[in-house]
């Protein structure tokens, strides 16, 4: 059964799990390809945060959706252009965001071999897109109050 109303708890520890990620990836430092390659644990742990940081959005994304539009998103790429309708996000966030779906769905299904060339592209685009992300989120719930 879907909620009825937003439920700004919810939002609130899905973000502030998001800023911790944000913060353990800005930790990290910088990531090359070859340090990934030479550092498995750190691979790992990248990989995961990269991961956690669409499924996160994406259920913030729906629990908006849901709540707000009454509409359910078709998939995950999708739910970033229903945040946007729904204000949660201004469209071109949920155009930047949209892609990292695809470097998720890789990730977490090794569909094909992981580009490490692609993972290093995917952290700072991650650093700088999901924190907009977090702020803009958070002031969308802010201004609800």
């Amino acid at each position: 059964m879907s909620p009825r109303s937003l439920d700004p708890e919810v939002v609130l520890s899905r973000l502030d799990l998001m800023s911790q990620l944000l913060d353990d990836l800005a930790g990290i430092g910088d990531v090359p390809a070859e340090r990934l390659l030479g550092d498995r644990l750190l691979r790992h742990a990248v990989e995961r945060i990269l991961t956690q940081l669409v499924e996160l959005a994406v259920a913030v994304n729906g629990h908006v959706a849901v709540t707000d539009m009454d509409q359910s998103p078709r998939d995950y790429r999708s739910s970033f252009g229903l945040a946007a309708s729904a204000g949660l996000i201004d469209l071109t966030l949920a155009d930047q965001l949209s892609p990292s779906v695809g470097m998720r769905n890789v990730l977490a299904h090794e569909y094909v071999d992981v580009d490490l060339d692609q993972v290093a592209d995917a952290v700072p685009l991650a650093r700088q897109h999901y924190r907009a992300y977090v702020r803009q989120a958070a002031q969308w719930l802010r201004e609800r109050d």
